[in-house]
Order: C-alpha cells, then structure tokens, then sequence
C-alpha cells in the first residue's frame, strides 16, 4: 500500500492508496484544494469545516450532474443501437425481397426464352 501527502485547505493530509494511484490521488487533493480556494474567495474565511463542507457538496453535485449525463448518454446510445438495429433488419428484408424478385424474373426470362424455341443466331447463311 502506498501513501501520498496531499495539502488540503493548508492543512497536510498523509492518506494511503492503492499502488500506482499515487498520482491520481495527489492531483483529487488538489482539486479539492482549488475548489476550497475558489470558495474562500468567493465566501471569505467562514471556518475551514465550513469551507470543507461547501466544498464536498459542490463537488458532490457535479459528480451527481456527470451521473446524470451519463445515464442520459446511455440511454441515447441504447435508442441509437436500438434503431440501428431495426435498420439492419428491415435491409436485410430488403435484400432478400429483392433478390426474390431478381430469381423470379431470371426464371420467368427462361420461360420466355424456352417459348421462343432456339436462338436464329445458330442458323448459318441468313438472308
């Protein structure tokens, strides 16, 4: 198990992590940091616990915005698959539609062509 040392607020924080998300934990404390920051400056000095808070609940919020947009893309993406589908098989359908009328015809030219008896192109000396 690794730790990091992440700032936060001012405030110096040893946390463990999983090795190899040293980096990834670092870079969450500092945007956890800047968040807190952004408020301080907006709010002034409420209470480092006030500001922890208001940031945990606007972070909090975005996440829940980003699960939101999420499920709303899944949901497109499964309506896109869904149709792309339905397409899939109504050209297939198609397909085979036109390839039954293409049998049809070439079997109906043969019938023709066997009414007609054989072709004047065998004879020799016409005209």
């Amino acid at each position: 198990m690794a730790h990091v040392t992440v700032t936060i607020g001012g405030r110096a924080y040893r946390m463990a992590c999983d090795d190899g998300q040293e980096d990834h934990l670092a870079r969450l404390g500092e945007q956890v940091d800047e968040r807190i920051d952004q408020l301080r400056i907006a709010f002034g000095e409420i209470g480092d616990q006030r500001l922890s808070v208001m940031a945990a609940i606007t972070l909090a919020d975005e996440l829940s915005e980003a699960r939101r947009r999420i499920q709303a893309l899944e949901r497109d993406s499964a309506a896109e698959r869904g149709a792309r589908d339905q397409a899939v098989r109504q050209m297939i359908e198609a397909e085979a539609e036109i390839a039954g009328t293409i049998v049809t015809a070439a079997e109906r030219l043969e019938d023709l062509a066997r009414e007609l008896g054989p072709s004047p192109s065998g004879r020799v000396g016409m005209g």
